[in-house]
């Protein structure tokens, strides 16, 4: 793979076969073996992206976001995260991307505190921990929580109550409900509307890391969309109607996760 993308990037560069062996001295024979065989040393691979103006740690890095990576975790390793709570904290920071400086100047971990619970999440496949404290996360960038799993129900009697106790009125913060009665088929076009725009997120805080910290917030998009009436109204309704009362409510809803 990660030779499939150097083939890439030197082709997005202009480098041929031909110059790339004259550059490293080698013959463009050995240069197309090492790449059709998939033979190649980190080393030989460090050399030619530096004549080649290529960053090896993009290569490193693209090669590692075309992984294969879970969309879920399972039940099992959700119930171990709901059973402490710093580790819910570490995961959450690093489904972030928060360097593991940033997590324990901001919160009360020690730094062996945090290194025990990036160890035990790499255990549970969330991330996979590197020298000097840094990590490669393990899951998609479309990632979410088990909507059959304690972390969800958790966030359905703790964290929304809490989410909604903000004023919403801050830069760049929106709250909106937005009422609309919808065919299925209209339903089903909105749930992929929201997909792609939880797609979007997911691609803007991936151009984003490059920036510095202090550049950067944190942001959370609580979504809901189901067929619902607010319970008050529907104790209004009239008893030949009782039958019919669902109406759908988009609630669409973000920021703010500090």
């Amino acid at each position: 793979m990660l030779l499939d993308v150097l083939r890439t990037e030197l082709r997005r560069v202009g480098m041929t076969y031909k110059q790339l062996a004259r550059l490293i001295e080698m013959s463009e024979s050995s240069i197309k073996r090492m790449f059709g065989q998939k033979d190649m040393t980190l080393s030989r691979m460090a050399q030619i992206c530096k004549v080649s103006d290529i960053s090896l740690e993009d290569v490193l890095r693209q090669a590692a976001d075309v992984t294969p990576q879970a969309d879920n975790l399972t039940l099992a390793q959700e119930r171990a995260l709901m059973d402490n709570p710093k580790l819910l904290l570490v995961a959450i920071s690093c489904l972030g991307h928060w360097t593991f400086e940033q997590i324990i100047e901001t919160y009360t971990l020690t730094e062996a505190e945090c290194i025990l619970c990036m160890i035990e999440l790499d255990k549970h496949a969330l991330i996979e921990l590197k020298p000097m404290n840094r990590y490669r996360l393990r899951v998609s960038p479309a990632f979410r929580w088990r909507a059959d799993g304690p972390i969800q129900a958790f966030f359905k009697e703790v964290v929304v109550a809490d989410y909604f106790n903000g004023s919403f009125d801050g830069p760049g913060e929106t709250l909106m409900c937005v009422p609309a009665r919808l065919s299925k088929n209209s339903a089903q076009e909105i749930q992929q509307k929201l997909q792609q725009l939880t797609a979007e997120i997911a691609r803007l805080q991936h151009e984003d890391r490059r920036l510095p910290a202090e550049d950067r917030d944190g942001y959370t998009l609580m979504l809901g969309f189901r067929s619902w009436e607010f319970s008050a109204f529907t104790a209004l309704r009239r008893p030949a109607t009782m039958a019919n009362t669902k109406g759908r409510v988009v609630h669409q809803i973000g920021p703010k996760n500090r």
